[in-house]
């Protein structure tokens, strides 16, 4: 088993804010990968018709995970809240209760702790 946190967010994409939405994410993935090396994946998916949103996100442990949430508050929440409407989001793997109380007010998440497996 890994110390990796990941999550994959589903967001409905308000009318008219598909293309802010693209320059936003454009940003938010050049930052990413720039400034957070504990980033493993940040793989955005958008649907065929434009309306929904997938956001696929790994990271290395729970310290990441918790620079990669200051990053967003301070610099892309209240863009991306203008942008959509997340409608469910689940986080896997090392859930510790940092990471659960950053969370929480996030759409009712659902944690999902891992119990077996591996990964290669």
């Amino acid at each position: 088993m890994t110390d990796h946190v990941f999550w994959i967010l589903e967001a409905d994409i308000k009318a008219g804010q598909l293309d802010k939405l693209r320059a936003l994410m454009r940003e938010m993935v050049d930052g990413t990968q720039r400034d957070e090396p504990g980033a493993l994946n940040y793989e955005w998916f958008i649907a065929d018709d434009g309306k929904s949103l997938h956001l696929y996100e790994r990271y290395a442990d729970p310290d990441a995970v918790m620079v990669h949430r200051g990053n967003f508050a301070q610099k892309y929440r209240e863009r991306f809240s203008t942008c959509v409407r997340i409608t469910k989001m689940t986080l896997y793997g090392n859930l510790n209760s940092e990471i659960r109380a950053a969370f929480a007010s996030s759409s009712n998440p659902v944690y999902m702790s891992m119990q077996d497996g591996f990964a290669r």
